[in-house]
């Protein structure tokens, strides 16, 4: 059965890296660009198919990790007499000026039919080419939101219910009087338990000998319950006594639905809160705060899917919008071979009225490209190895 779930997993992958690459094609076609190719999957071809009226391919590609969409004349091998050498980058009429041999596509083979001339990558206007490359993020930050409401409103959110007072074995008090099993918690210090703030969450930030106000739902009526957090002693399978930082209760948890338009509202603030959280845990990491077992790489991450869809199917679901934001971020980035550094270059070529030496640019895409695959590696490697010691 687990097959079927890693099987998922990867199909899951497939579609935010699709999503965004379709957000490049699509500004890319918005604003003219010659697209040579459109490819879900790297490696060996499994189908393509080109669009007679604009010679676009698209493919399937039997590697399922990944996916591109391919520009012409976005790298320089492209072709030297196709783009611009040197510079500054000139306007669309100027970059056909320049080039001594512009490529011309026919609508139809052997047809007498207007000829459409591509402009390459490179030539295009700076401000075209970011929006181009920034679609993609862009792209899969608007799917977070989609998949966040689809999330919330399949799934709704936990409101936690007294289902056992524990007691002092010496003392016969207990911990904490004031509830009755049955209550339903629907607030913390005048905070909702909500989509937004789980009861852990509002619970995480007490210390021994705090107190929270705990908002009680009881026989249809509310009640304010103050409970501590201290240490509470639980008999354990020898007849003895284990202690644990509690706050003297056991809950279980009931599903409580959320509404169309009350999903919609949470859905900006949800993904927003899994981003912050994404931004906060790369920060950690660079710091040393979290250890570098706790990453996943692409096959980690189909792992980590699998193993959890398997338990309930609502977090596959959770998945999907936690993927798409941290795509989103993480090709924002401004490392070499991301969007985020070619942005990052495409910039500094509009201040200064001309590109950086563009082999040069190729170059340091190439070595990032390679690091950030090695990384890739290497964590997966090491999560895979820690999974099984």
């Amino acid at each position: 059965m687990i097959f079927v779930y890693v099987l998922v997993a990867i199909l899951v992958l497939m579609f935010m890296i699709t999503i965004h690459e379709f957000g490049h094609y699509l500004a890319g076609r918005l604003f003219g660009f010659g697209i040579n190719e459109f490819s879900i999957g790297f490696g060996p071809k499994l189908f393509q198919r080109k669009s007679k009226k604009t010679g676009e391919l698209f493919s399937v590609r039997a590697l399922p990790l990944g996916g591109y969409c391919a520009f012409y004349g976005e790298e320089e091998d492209e072709g030297e007499s196709a783009a611009p050498t040197g510079g500054a980058v000139a306007s669309d009429a100027g970059a056909l000026a320049e080039n001594a041999a512009p490529v011309r596509d026919k609508q139809d083979a052997g047809a007498a039919a207007p000829e459409t001339v591509k402009i390459p990558f490179t030539a295009q206007k700076p401000w075209k080419r970011i929006i181009v490359l920034f679609a993609g993020a862009a792209f899969n930050m608007l799917s977070a939101f989609v998949f966040s409401f689809i999330y919330i409103l399949a799934a709704g959110y936990s409101v936690p219910v007294v289902d056992m007072l524990y007691t002092d074995p010496y003392t016969g008090n207990v911990y904490a009087s004031g509830l009755e099993a049955g209550d339903r918690i629907v607030a913390v210090d005048g905070t909702a338990v909500s989509v937004l703030d789980s009861f852990t969450e509002l619970t995480s930030s007490a210390g021994e000998g705090e107190s929270v106000a705990l908002t009680v739902l009881r026989g249809g009526e509310e009640f304010e319950v103050s409970v501590k957090k201290q240490r509470v002693l639980i008999e354990n399978e020898s007849g003895g006594y284990d202690d644990y930082m509690l706050f003297g209760f056991r809950t279980s948890y009931e599903h409580e639905a959320v509404s169309v338009p009350a999903a919609m509202g949470y859905s900006f603030p949800f993904t927003m809160k899994m981003s912050g959280l994404i931004i906060s845990s790369s920060g950690r990491l660079i710091t040393g705060q979290i250890p570098i077992t706790e990453l996943s790489g692409p096959v980690g991450t189909v792992a980590v899917i699998a193993e959890y869809s398997e338990i309930d199917w609502r977090y596959l679901l959770m998945f999907l919008p936690l993927i798409a934001s941290n795509l989103a971020i993480f090709n924002i980035l401004p490392i070499p071979s991301l969007d985020g550094a070619r942005i990052v270059f495409t910039v500094i070529e509009w201040i200064r009225g001309k590109p950086v030496n563009r082999k040069v640019e190729a170059y340091i895409h190439g070595i990032g490209l390679l690091v950030l695959l090695g990384f890739v590696i290497v964590v997966d490697l090491i999560g895979m190895v820690s999974r099984f010691l």
